[in-house]
């Protein structure tokens, strides 16, 4: 809650704002019940109109400024709690852009959308309140107990045994509230995942007919959580009872007592009213406990999942140690000893790996599926980081990169080309926001895209779906590739992207590509799209055991070479008929 309270300096004006005007508020909530008092004994009692209308009158004004109090209070306080949801917001999503891949694996996609959505908006809900109940409730409490006091000891003991009893109930039930509603979150986050996962793959859930299986899934996940949020809403609807209960059990001792002070002339029946007034008033605000209790259960539960994004330590701060200025990149790669985990996983996903690539040059990477190819070009722009030894480019160890500047030299086409919602143009340039239309046209004929492009009706401007879902793979790879081209990188990573291409696609791709002035890696799972490379690494098991070109290996590795008559026999009966 430290660092969510620390949002709340920005708004500081606005917050001394609320809480004035929540104190006025509360002195005119106070003061009620003492001329109420005078109204009945001074004015009732003894028939004066004039008293009457005098007290009246004052009630009914310091009515009206409590009235206007409260709203304007309430203007102040939704400020203060929107504008620190904003900024939540904002650093939430600014921080998880600067997260590593291995900081990214620890929570779940839908895990960070449910803490940017719903935990945020949980912390606003409990700042509002804050602002506006939660201290105001408390005070009363106290200082109506206090004032109780002073207008008769006796009567006002009752409150003195009964509110410590009920707050200790209360203080109880926020304890375990709190637990309750954390795990209430993290269903949520397992609601949310199911539901992204279906969106997803819509098409492939039809296709296989799987709609009543995830339909089961759903219903699955989505009673856990109501399950969680009952047993946590019971706990929470159980304070209202017991505080209406040991409230009304204090009015009705000090309505008993009171008939005995009254007779023996001791008591006013302007304090009795006084008194029961405040009773009444006591027993709203700790009434009011049982909202505010689930409120703040709630409020506590999403902060501390919202804090442990914020504090999770970055791997981007590296950024700020390397040299800022702009430098000549040549493109030579040098892998020393490398050894890589994943985090979580004890086997090592590549070790050992040594090889050099010079620049310019067109490099393949081969290996069976799990052989560690994509995790090897990953390191390169340090999405992840190395377990052990080191990544050398240009003569110079990544480490010793400013990794924005890193970044900015190396195009990257993932396995899984993906699209973002917008025009085919933007989705070209958001691998260099500042490329002209004729860079991007230019990117785009590389990929071999830009034909299919002027066949669509708006052509450049036309809207590409999310995750490209009105495009083929073929397509989406290509304009993947595209949007690695037009950045003009130095080192063109691509990570087994271009297989939904036809063969002569490929390889027209794979021919332009060559006359890049930059140097490439291919992982592929064919040979035909790395015979031609200068010089193939074959991978196994996340070891290097053989490099060369096609032709070396052909006739000196037994491995490569019957990978490649299998491959060879497949495309025969592929398209031999």
């Amino acid at each position: 809650m430290k660092k969510i309270f620390g949002y709340l300096l920005t708004y500081k004006r606005s917050m001394w704002i609320a809480l004035f005007l929540m104190a006025v508020e509360l002195v005119v909530e106070l003061v009620q019940p003492l001329i109420m008092a005078a109204i009945i004994d001074e004015g009732v009692m003894t028939r004066d109109l004039g008293v009457v209308i005098k007290w009246g009158s004052l009630l009914l004004g310091l009515s009206l400024i409590a009235f206007i109090a409260g709203i304007v209070s309430s203007f102040f306080a939704s400020g203060v709690s929107q504008g620190v949801g904003y900024d939540l917001r904002g650093d939430l999503y600014k921080k998880v852009q600067q997260f590593s891949t291995s900081h990214i694996q620890r929570f779940s996609t839908s895990s960070l959308i449910t803490r940017m959505t719903i935990d945020v908006t949980q912390v606003q809900a409990f700042i509002f309140m804050g602002l506006r109940i939660m201290l105001r409730a408390p005070l009363f409490i106290m200082i109506g107990i206090v004032m109780a006091l002073m207008i008769h000891a006796r009567l006002a003991s009752v409150f003195v045994i009964a509110v410590p009893v009920l707050i200790i109930l209360m203080l109880y039930i926020v304890s375990r509230g709190v637990k309750y509603f954390k795990r209430v979150q993290e269903k949520l986050d397992t609601v949310n995942s199911v539901i992204q996962e279906n969106l997803i793959g819509m098409r492939l859930v039809k296709a296989y007919n799987r709609g009543s299986h995830e339909d089961k899934r759903f219903g699955k996940v989505n009673k856990s959580l109501m399950e969680q949020n009952v047993k946590a809403l019971r706990l929470m609807e159980l304070a209202t009872p017991i505080i209406i209960f040991g409230m009304n059990f204090s009015i009705v001792l000090i309505l008993w007592f009171g008939s005995f002070e009254l007779n023996a002339g001791t008591a006013q029946p302007g304090e009795i009213v006084a008194i029961l007034n405040y009773g009444t008033r006591i027993m709203g605000a700790i009434g009011m406990f049982g909202f505010l209790i689930m409120n703040f259960s709630r409020g506590k539960a999403s902060a501390t999942r919202i804090s442990n994004v914020l504090v999770e330590q970055e791997d981007e701060e590296l950024m700020e140690q390397g040299n800022r200025n702009p430098q000549l990149v040549k493109g030579e790669v040098s892998f020393q000893n490398v050894t890589f985990h994943y985090p979580s996983y004890e086997s090592p996903a590549l070790q050992n790996v040594t090889f050099s690539i010079n620049e310019g040059e067109t490099v393949g990477i081969l290996g069976e599926t799990g052989s560690g190819k994509s995790s090897l070009i990953q390191l390169i722009p340090r999405l992840f980081e190395v377990s052990s030894g080191e990544i050398l480019i240009d003569q110079k160890d990544v480490y010793d990169w400013d990794v924005a500047q890193l970044r900015r030299v190396v195009g990257l086409v993932p396995q899984e080309a993906h699209l973002f919602t917008g025009t085919i143009r933007e989705n070209i340039k958001w691998g260099n926001e500042e490329a002209s239309l004729e860079e991007v046209m230019e990117a785009a004929k590389s990929a071999n895209i830009h034909d299919f492009i002027m066949t669509l009706p708006e052509q450049y401007e036309t809207l590409v779906g999310q995750r490209g879902v009105n495009l083929s793979g073929g397509q989406k790879q290509r304009l993947s590739l595209a949007r690695a081209l037009v950045r003009d990188p130095k080192i063109l990573l691509l990570d087994d992207s271009t297989s939904a291409l036809d063969a002569h696609t490929e390889a027209e791709i794979l021919e332009t590509l060559k006359k890049k002035a930059c140097t490439t890696i291919i992982v592929a799972q064919k040979i035909s799209s790395v015979k031609e490379a200068d010089k193939i690494l074959l991978l196994s098991d996340g070891q290097l055991v053989a490099s060369g070109s096609h032709d070396q290996l052909y006739k000196t590795n037994p491995y490569y070479r019957d990978i490649y008559k299998s491959q060879i026999q497949e495309e025969v009966l592929e398209y031999g008929d």
